[in-house]
């Protein structure tokens, strides 16, 4: 109990901070980050010793309260971080502090979440344009562009997300990096009708020369195998994830090779499509703004 108060202290000194410190600017991303982008807001945790659980707590709330108005149609992004996000709003439309709110998910665990919390589905086939849509990431680089999918939601998510006005993509600083590639692997779905010959034909393509394209296996959910059979996405496909040793060179040229490769249904590279990503980290909850 105590720890849970102390938790619940914390949250309402951050939230304070946040208010009183929105305007201030500190400094930029990393010192090889492009002028023009910088932190639009950043302190320092109250305490130290949150979890990594907490942390994204703090920072999918941070989402909904800085860019979610009632009236909106909003993304649900998938996810351990963007589950918060979720929550966030579920409590938001119980309260009434946001009302005539409609939200799209993108995944079926995250369509579940959301009705259990009331909040109001809809789908792209009525509402093709979205406010603001709340994701994770699993790297984010310097330029934000982002590797998505390592829950195996990527289709969906790409098809909600780039139709909204805003993209907020919710992180720890663990996925901040300097370069896409090595830190996670890359997911591509693909049509079950000959995988094997779409994986070599990926794992041929010049962008993607030198990297290892293993199959997922087990849960889709998870790049870590954990079954024998073959993942299935939420839309039936299979999922091959591409291992990097270096850092991806050129990532737009990637995507085009990727997307234009018969047999795949879509990848993880997102580029140009984030509009700022919430950091939670050790030290701090910063915002970086694209």
């Amino acid at each position: 109990a105590q720890s849970q108060q102390k938790t619940e202290a914390t949250m309402k000194f951050v939230a304070t901070a946040f208010a009183a410190l929105a305007t201030q600017n500190v400094a930029a991303f990393s010192p090889s980050a492009p002028v023009g982008r910088r932190f639009s807001t950043s302190i320092r945790m109250a305490e130290k010793a949150l979890t990594q659980d907490e942390l994204k707590k703090m920072v999918g709330y941070k989402s909904v309260d800085d860019y979610v108005e009632s009236g909106m149609v909003v993304g649900l992004g998938t996810g351990s971080t963007a589950y918060f996000a979720v929550e966030r709003l579920g409590q938001k439309l119980a309260s009434g502090e946001l009302k005539d709110i409609v939200a799209i998910p993108t995944s079926v665990r995250t369509k579940e979440q959301a009705e259990s919390l009331g909040i109001p589905l809809v789908t792209l086939d009525t509402h093709s344009k979205l406010d603001v849509a709340i994701d994770g990431a699993d790297e984010v680089d310097p330029d934000l562009n982002l590797v998505k999918g390592g829950g195996g939601a990527l289709l969906r998510e790409k098809m909600v997300e780039v139709c909204a006005d805003k993209f907020i993509v919710i992180v720890d600083e663990s996925k901040i990096c300097d370069g896409l590639g090595p830190g996670f692997p890359l997911p591509v779905e693909i049509t079950p009708f000959c995988h094997e010959h779409t994986l070599r034909t990926i794992a041929a393509l010049p962008s993607c020369a030198g990297c290892d394209a293993v199959l997922r296996m087990g849960s889709s959910s998870t790049n870590v195998p954990d079954g024998d059979e073959i993942a299935v996405t939420d839309n039936g496909n299979y999922i091959v994830d591409l291992h990097f040793t270096e850092l991806i060179k050129d990532a737009p040229t990637m995507a085009t090779e990727l997307k234009n490769t018969v047999g795949v249904v879509e990848h993880g590279i997102f580029c140009g499509m984030t509009t700022a990503v919430i950091i939670a980290g050790s030290d701090g909850i910063s915002v970086k703004e694209a």
